[in-house]
């Protein structure tokens, strides 16, 4: 059994010691807003907070969370930053198809915790989830205006 806190609740979960994060959350928690793209830690659709750090959950074996809290999309608005990030992505539709906006909105919450007015370059440089549909720039745009 790994003890873990998700979303501020303490869990419980019978899974061996090198399971990804990812598949603990969405098959034996349920929490499904949290996706699988590639499983090799590139693609970012996986993305969480870790001790309000961005982090791919499919790149973490859930035996090295630790005491650590971990936030999913799920719980996001819970938080101030996070509700400002999803203020924005709302406000100015940034989802296409929306396959890859819970990891954007993840990591973008996880810059502004960290970053409160980030420049240009910083945005650059944290939003690298990929998003088939192409709208980095209205992430961006959000990104600024929940920083705004």
């Amino acid at each position: 059994m790994v003890s873990l806190t998700i979303n501020g609740h303490q869990h419980q979960v019978d899974a061996e010691p090198d399971t990804p994060l990812l598949f603990v959350l969405r098959d034996a928690l349920g929490l499904t807003g949290t996706k699988y793209g590639c499983g090799i830690g590139q693609c970012g659709a996986c993305t969480v907070l870790l001790d309000g750090q961005a982090t791919r959950s499919c790149q973490v074996p859930v035996e090295s969370i630790g005491a650590q809290g971990v936030t999913t999309i799920e719980a996001i608005e819970a938080d101030p930053v996070g509700a400002r990030v999803v203020a924005a992505w709302v406000g100015i539709e940034v989802p296409q198809c929306g396959y890859c906006q819970s990891g954007q909105v993840m990591a973008a919450t996880g810059l502004l915790k960290e970053t409160p007015k980030p420049s240009e370059d910083e945005i650059a440089a944290a939003m690298t989830n990929l998003c088939r549909c192409g709208t980095y720039n209205a992430i961006a745009v959000a990104v600024r205006q929940a920083a705004a």
